[in-house]
């Protein structure tokens, strides 16, 4: 017989998880798509009552978003502008109605290499929070999403919350997405950019690219080159794959091209400048 729960509290939810298998429903803006007309046959673990898992709060050492926030929450929220990547891809994540009831976790445990969030979390170094009924662990992002659709996620676990560090959430940050089209529409490349700039010179870069690889891609190679180009850093990071969005030759130009607008618009020199 299949199961269907709304627990009200989270621990009443990880009691859940510790006892069978669960399919966890957040806002449904992925779960109902990949469900379409097919019969359910897992167990559905509602946890849109858990109110404690919605919200974003700033700690000591941390800022925390509740794994419940919205698109929309993140882009209301007032923050530092390091997470200006994050609220411009927010706003990229399907529709405005999307966006009010899709999670950030959500988008994160779905694990697509096309995510709008991904990159944006990455270059403020944000680690994931998973608990189960019998501890909590913290994984970077880049270990929580091991490949297309793959996640460090185990059965008894849930994510709670992601977690970015203050000494991260510094300087100032950019995202650019390409697209076939301007709204409703699946990356072909996307570039999310963090810039630490003392007396005109980078002294801190984040970047990261999503789309081109099974999972979004920290550019090492590009942040320590920073003091040199762009445009002719090695990208060797991105493993770009060929579709009906793009051929992999594309992916690779684009992203670099869009690498270039982002850092121009976290260092607010504007598109079409040249990056260096």
């Amino acid at each position: 017989m299949i199961r269907y729960a709304k627990p009200t509290t989270v621990d009443e939810a990880l009691a859940l998880l510790g006892e069978d298998r669960w399919r966890i429903l957040a806002g449904g803006t992925d779960f109902y798509p990949a469900q379409g007309a097919k019969p359910f046959r897992d167990n559905i673990l509602d946890i849109n009552g858990l109110a404690a898992l919605r919200g974003i709060a700033e700690t000591d050492d941390y800022w925390r978003i509740g794994a419940r926030t919205t698109w929309t929450d993140v882009v209301r929220h007032k923050l530092p502008r390091a997470f200006d990547a994050l609220k411009a891809a927010a706003c990229e994540v399907g529709s405005v109605q999307i966006q009010n009831v899709a999670s950030v976790a959500g988008n994160l445990c779905n694990a697509s290499p096309a995510a709008d969030g991904v990159p944006a979390l990455q270059v403020v170094d944000a680690e994931v929070e998973l608990r189960s009924a019998k501890a909590t662990r913290y994984l970077p992002l880049g270990g929580f999403i091991l490949g297309n659709r793959r996640t460090a996620l185990q059965p008894d676990e849930m994510v709670t919350a992601i977690r970015v560090p203050k000494r991260s959430a510094v300087g100032s940050s950019a995202f650019v997405k390409l697209g076939a089209r301007r709204y409703l529409v699946i990356s072909i490349a996307m570039a999310a950019a963090r810039l630490v700039i003392e007396d005109g010179v980078v002294a801190d870069a984040a970047i990261a690219v999503g789309a081109c690889s099974a999972v979004a891609r920290r550019l090492a190679g590009v942040e320590a080159a920073l003091a040199d180009a762009v445009l002719s850093a090695p990208i060797d990071e991105l493993s770009p794959i060929a579709d009906v969005r793009g051929s992999a030759e594309y992916r690779e130009h684009a992203a670099r091209e869009i690498v270039v607008r982002a850092v121009c618009a976290a260092t607010s020199l504007g598109e079409g400048k040249v990056a260096a």
